[in-house]
C-alpha cells in the first residue's frame, strides 16, 4: 500500500516537479518542499478518490441487491415450473403406461376375435364344402333309384308277371343288365346302383349276429318285387339324407352367420376402443413432449439464473470485501503521507520504510443492475247478489274479474231501477256473461297448457344441450387462454429480463468505458509522476554531488534521496500493477459480456418459441370463440322464446291447477248467484202480482162505492 500512496502521489505532483524544474534551477535547492507539496497534493487527491469510490460502490451495492432480487424472483419462478412441468410430465407418463395397457389388452382380444373369426370361417368353408360333395352324391343317387324304379316297374308292367318268371331277369345282376338294356340308365349308373344295394344289404346283414361276408347276389331271385321295394327303401333313405344334410347345412350356416355378427361387433367395438386409447396416449404423449421442451428450456434458463445469482453473490462479496479493505487502506495512507510530511518537514533523516499506496477505485463489472241504498225488494236482492259476488272475489283472494262483475251488477241494478226495466236481466245477463266467459277461458287454458308442455319440454332440452355445449366449449377456451396467458406473461418475464439484461450491459459497458478512461488517466498521472520523481533523484544527486560545501547537510539529503528512491519503485510497481488490474477487469468484462450474450441468446429463443406457441392457442381460440358464439347466438333465440313461454306458460300469478280450482269456484259461485236472482225473480213476481191483484180489489170497491 506504501507504494501505491507514493505512486500516486507523484501522479499528482509530477506536473508542479516538472513546472518547477523549467521555471528556474534554483527551486531545485528546496526539494523538501517539493517534497512536502507533492505529499499534500496527494492527500486531496486520495480524499477525493475515497469520495468518487464511495459513490461508485454505493451504486454498485444498489445495482447488486436489485440484481440478486430480480435473480432471485427468476430462480423461484423457475422451480414453480419445473415443478409443474414435472407434474404433467409425470401425469402424461401415467396416462401413457394405463393407455399402453388398455391397448395391450384391446390388441390380444381382437387378436383372439379375429382368430376366432377365421378358424371359424374355415370351419364353415369346409362345413359347406362336404355338404356340396354329399348333397351331389345324394342327389345322384336319388336320381338313380328313381329311374331304377321306374324302368323295373314299366318292365313288369310289359311281362305281365313278375321278373322270377321273365326270361330277361334272374338276378339282380340280370336285373341291373335289363336297366341297362332299356336304355335309361347308364353301365355306370348300374354299377353304382348295384354297389348302393350291395352296400345296404350288407348293412342290413351286419345288424344280425351270423352276418358274414358280402350278400349273395342269387338272393334277389324271383324277388323282382323286393328289388323294387329294396330300391323303394333305399330311396327313401337317400331322400332322408339329403333332407337331414340340407336342414343341418342351414342350420350350421345360420348358427355361423349368428357368430360371425356377434365377433364382427366385438372387433368393431374393439377397434372403436383401441382408436379412442391411441388417441388418448397420443394426446398424453404430445403433452408430454411440449411439457419436456419446456422443461428443458426452463431448466436451463434456472441453472443459467442460478449460476448468475452465484457469481454476483461472490463478485458482491469480493467487491464489498475489497472495498473496505481500500476504504481501510486509504486512511491507512492517508495517516502515513500525514506522518510523511511530518518527518520530511522535520527532516527526520530515520523517515524510512514509509507506508504509502496508492487507494485505487476497482469499479466492479457485476451489473447494477373493480251501496247505494235499496228501495225496494228487487233492490235487496240484487244488492244481496253483489254482496255475495263481492265476498266471492274476496275469498278467491281478490279476484279482479268478479270485483268488476261485481261493481258492474250494481250500475245495471241501479241503471235498471231508474229505467224500469227488469231488474234481474240485467244483472242476469252479466252473471251468465261471466261464467260463459270462464267456461271459455278454462277450455283455453287447457289447450294452452298441452302446448305449454310441450314447447317448454322440447324448448328445455334443446336449451340444456345449448348450455352444455357451450360449457365444454367455455372449459377449452379457458384452458387454452390460461395456457396463453401463462406463456404471454413468461414471455413478458423473458423480455422483460432481456431488456434487464441489455439495460444492465448498457451499464456495465458505460462503467467499464469510465474504469478504462480512469486507468488511462490514472495511468498517464501516474507515467508522469514516476518522471518527476527520477527529475526530483536527479537534481538531488548532481546537487550532492557537485557542492562538498553542503556535505554536512548530507544526511538530510540522503535521506530524502532514499525515501524518492522508494518512491520511484513503488511508483513503478504501481504502475504495473494498475496495468495488471486494467487487464484483468477487462476480461472479467469480456466474459461477463460473453455470458450475457449466451444469455440473450437463449431467452430470445424461448420469446420466440412461447410467443409462437402463445398464437396458436389464441388462434384455436379465436376459432372455439367463433363456434361458441353461434352456439351462444343459437342459445340466446332458444332463450328468448323460453322466456316467452314462460310468461305465457308459468309468468302467472298462480300456477293452470290453481287458477283451474280458483275458476270452478268462480262458476259455482256465479251460478249460486245467478240461482238467488231467480229465486227472488219469482217471488217478486208472485208479490207484484198480489199487490196488482189487491190494486185492482180495492179499484172494484171504489168504483162500486
Amino acid at each position: 500500500m506504501m507504494s501505491k500512496v507514493i505512486l500516486l502521489t507523484l501522479v499528482c505532483a509530477a506536473p508542479l516537479a516538472q513546472s518547477a524544474a523549467l521555471a528556474g534551477q534554483d527551486q531545485t535547492s528546496n526539494p523538501i518542499a517539493k517534497v512536502i507539496e507533492m505529499l499534500s497534493d496527494l492527500q486531496q487527491k486520495i480524499i477525493k478518490e475515497g469520495e468518487a469510490a464511495q459513490k461508485e460502490y454505493d451504486e454498485f451495492s444498489e445495482w447488486c441487491e436489485e440484481a440478486a432480487k430480480n435473480l432471485q424472483y427468476e430462480i423461484k419462478t423457475g422451480k414453480s415450473s419445473v415443478e409443474e412441468l414435472q407434474a404433467t410430465i409425470a401425469q402424461a407418463e401415467s396416462d401413457i403406461k394405463v393407455k399402453e395397457g388398455e391397448i395391450e389388452g384391446l390388441s390380444s382380444t381382437l387378436a383372439t376375435d379375429e382368430a376366432d373369426l377365421k378358424a371359424a370361417t374355415d370351419i364353415r368353408e369346409k362345413e359347406h364344402k362336404d355338404f356340396v360333395a354329399e348333397e351331389a352324391d345324394l342327389m345322384e343317387d336319388v336320381d338313380i333309384l328313381g329311374r331304377a324304379i321306374t324302368v323295373l316297374e314299366r318292365e313288369m308292367a310289359k311281362s305281365g308277371a313278375s321278373l322270377l318268371q321273365s326270361s330277361k331277369i334272374q338276378d339282380l345282376a340280370s336285373a341291373m343288365k335289363t336297366l341297362v338294356e332299356a336304355s335309361e340308365i347308364s353301365s355306370g349308373d348300374a354299377s353304382r346302383l348295384t354297389a348302393l344295394v350291395q352296400s345296404n344289404q350288407a348293412n342290413a346283414n351286419d345288424d344280425s349276429d351270423d352276418a358274414m361276408g358280402a350278400p349273395d347276389p342269387a338272393a334277389y331271385k324271383g324277388h323282382s318285387g323286393g328289388i323294387i321295394d329294396v330300391l323303394s327303401d333305399l330311396l327313401e333313405k337317400a331322400e332322408t339324407e339329403l333332407a337331414e344334410a340340407r336342414k343341418k347345412e342351414t342350420n350350421s350356416k345360420h348358427n355361423f352367420e349368428v357368430l360371425k355378427v356377434e365377433i364382427t361387433d366385438a372387433i368393431k367395438f374393439g377397434k372403436k376402443e383401441m382408436a379412442k386409447a391411441q388417441q388418448a396416449k397420443a394426446s398424453a404423449a404430445e403433452t408430454k413432449a411440449v411439457a419436456e421442451g419446456d422443461l428443458s428450456t426452463t431448466s436451463k434458463a434456472l441453472a443459467e439464473d442460478m449460476k448468475q445469482l452465484g457469481s454476483l453473490h461472490q463478485d458482491c462479496m469480493e467487491k464489498a470485501t475489497n472495498f473496505e479493505l481500500e476504504t481501510g487502506s486509504r486512511g491507512e495512507e492517508l495517516k502515513a503521507l500525514a506522518a510523511a510530511k511530518k518527518v520530511i518537514s522535520e527532516m527526520t533523516a530515520g523517515a524510512t520504510d514509509l507506508s504509502y499506496g496508492l487507494a485505487q477505485t476497482s469499479a466492479s463489472f457485476i451489473q447494477v443492475v373493480a251501496s247505494s241504498q235499496i228501495h225496494s225488494r228487487a233492490d235487496l236482492a240484487n244488492f244481496e247478489a253483489v254482496r255475495f259476488i263481492r265476498e266471492l272475489a274476496h275469498k278467491l283472494g281478490g279476484s279482479p274479474a268478479l270485483m268488476q262483475l261485481a261493481h258492474r251488477m250494481s250500475a245495471a241494478a241501479r241503471m235498471s231501477v231508474k229505467s224500469g226495466e227488469d231488474p234481474f236481466a240485467k244483472v242476469k245477463g252479466l252473471i251468465m256473461d261471466m261464467i260463459e266467459r270462464l267456461l271459455k277461458e278454462a277450455e283455453a287454458e287447457a289447450g294452452h297448457k298441452a302446448y305449454c308442455d310441450k314447447e317448454m319440454s322440447e324448448t328445455k332440452q334443446k336449451k340444456d344441450d345449448l348450455t352444455a355445449d357451450i360449457e365444454k366449449m367455455t372449459s377449452k377456451i379457458d384452458k387454452m387462454s390460461s395456457d396463453s396467458a401463462i406463456l404471454k406473461e413468461q414471455v413478458a418475464v423473458l423480455q422483460k429480463e432481456l431488456a434487464e439484461l441489455a439495460k444492465s450491459q448498457a451499464e456495465m459497458d458505460k462503467i467499464r468505458g469510465e474504469e478504462h478512461d480512469t486507468f488511462v488517466a490514472n495511468k498517464a498521472e501516474m507515467e508522469e509522476g514516476l518522471e518527476g520523481v527520477k527529475l526530483a533523484l536527479k537534481i538531488l544527486r548532481e546537487y550532492y554531488s557537485k557542492d562538498a560545501a553542503h556535505e554536512s547537510a548530507s544526511g538530510a539529503g540522503g535521506g530524502i534521496i532514499g525515501m524518492l528512491e522508494v518512491v520511484e519503485s513503488d511508483f513503478s510497481k504501481g504502475l504495473a500493477e494498475m496495468i495488471t488490474a486494467e487487464e484483468t477487469a477487462l476480461a472479467e468484462y469480456e466474459q461477463l459480456t460473453k455470458e450475457n450474450e449466451i444469455s440473450k441468446v437463449t431467452k430470445e429463443q424461448d420469446v420466440k418459441y412461447k410467443t409462437k406457441e402463445a398464437k396458436s392457442l389464441d388462434t384455436s381460440v379465436a376459432e372455439l370463440s367463433s363456434d361458441r358464439s353461434g352456439a351462444q347466438a343459437e342459445l340466446d333465440a332458444v332463450l328468448e322464446y323460453f322466456a316467452k313461454l314462460k310468461d305465457q306458460c308459468i309468468a302467472k300469478p298462480e300456477p293452470y291447477e290453481e287458477r283451474k280450482k280458483r275458476r270452478e269456484a268462480e262458476i259455482a259461485g256465479l251460478k249460486e248467484a245467478l240461482s238467488i236472482l231467480e229465486g227472488e225473480a219469482v217471488l217478486l213476481q208472485k208479490s207484484d202480482a198480489l199487490h196488482r191483484s189487491h190494486h185492482g180489489l180495492r179499484g172494484i170497491k171504489a168504483h162500486m162505492a
